[in-house]
């Protein structure tokens, strides 16, 4: 491979991992005036399934499903997307999206206990320090009372891990049984499809429905620019995992972590305490430690089923 066509490669990476950090700010300022989480979440599948469905055109990605197909999309559309971003869409209300940032880099910490109870990864010593590394950043988000702006938002961080545990979950789910089939624009597609469909009743009859008015504010289009970057970003990872392979594509996690904290930063004005920089260290500390080193056993920085509320 030629330098410039590497340094293409490694410019890809980067802006993939701008465009997946910054979802998290967005989120934010998407429940910045009391939008409930059902209600954003019918938009933001609504939105990206526009999206992914133009893209798996323009690509010749064929859509047609049967059954198998559709009980996959409906499990990622429940445990992918409506679940947890359910509870990240409450947590991003409550806590810094910089301390989201960093609670969502324990997906492939927590995917490793749940890989070796499905049988599908080998036990490594290593790999289990990785995990006690990302533990011990949660642990300092929540003890020291000076970590977060607020010591009572330390009783939300378990609610901002829901979402990576879903995550994790979802990538060993399939690792194990597969996806009947779909690449992974097609699945995040069809689990978009069926989200929308599941997301209407539970947003109208829960009272937390959104009916878009013109001109739109600051929340309206914070929905829509990230579920477009979530779409676009994911297939832009899926396309580097095909030039590059898996390896390298993975590296985009550190990227994700760091740029949604700069983003906070810059876009949000957020500020973080010795504690948190500290939690960051550990916790991409631990990233390191728990990626597998072999192609073929890396997943997407993200879950399949996550559209915008990272």
């Amino acid at each position: 491979m030629t330098r410039t066509a590497w340094a293409g490669l490694v410019a890809a990476l980067v802006v993939i991992g701008a465009g997946w950090g910054v979802t998290g700010p967005l989120s934010k300022i998407a429940v910045s005036t009391g939008y409930r989480p059902l209600g954003l979440i019918f938009w933001q599948l609504a939105i990206s399934a526009a999206v992914l469905g133009v893209i798996c055109r323009a690509t010749g990605r064929p859509l047609r499903i049967g059954w198998p197909q559709v009980r996959w999309a409906l499990v990622i559309a429940l445990i992918g997307t409506l679940i947890p971003n359910s509870a990240s869409y409450a947590a991003y209300a409550r806590l810094p999206a910089g301390v989201m940032s960093i609670l969502l880099s324990l997906i492939p910490m927590l995917a490793f206990p749940i890989a070796l109870a499905l049988g599908i990864d080998r036990f490594r010593p290593v790999r289990l320090l990785g995990l006690a590394l990302g533990l011990a950043a949660v642990w300092l988000l929540v003890a020291p009372e000076a970590s977060l702006p607020d010591p009572a938002m330390a009783l939300f961080i378990p609610l901002g891990l829901i979402a990576p545990l879903c995550y994790a979950f979802e990538g060993n789910m399939v690792a194990k049984w597969g996806t009947a089939g779909l690449g992974p624009l097609q699945l995040l597609f069809w689990a978009s499809v069926f989200g929308t469909g599941l997301a209407l009743p539970l947003a109208w009859f829960s009272g937390q429905w959104i009916a878009p008015r013109w001109p739109l504010g600051a929340p309206e289009w914070a929905l829509a620019a990230s579920s477009v970057v979530h779409a676009l970003v994911y297939s832009s990872y899926v396309w580097l995992v095909g030039r590059a392979g898996s390896v390298f594509a993975a590296q985009v996690s550190y990227l994700v972590t760091g740029f949604g904290m700069l983003w906070a930063m810059l876009i949000l004005g957020e500020t973080y305490s010795p504690f948190i920089w500290a939690a960051l260290a550990l916790m991409l500390a631990g990233l390191f430690l728990v990626q597998p080193r072999r192609a073929a056993a890396l997943a997407p920085a993200q879950g399949i089923g996550e559209t915008g509320a990272n």
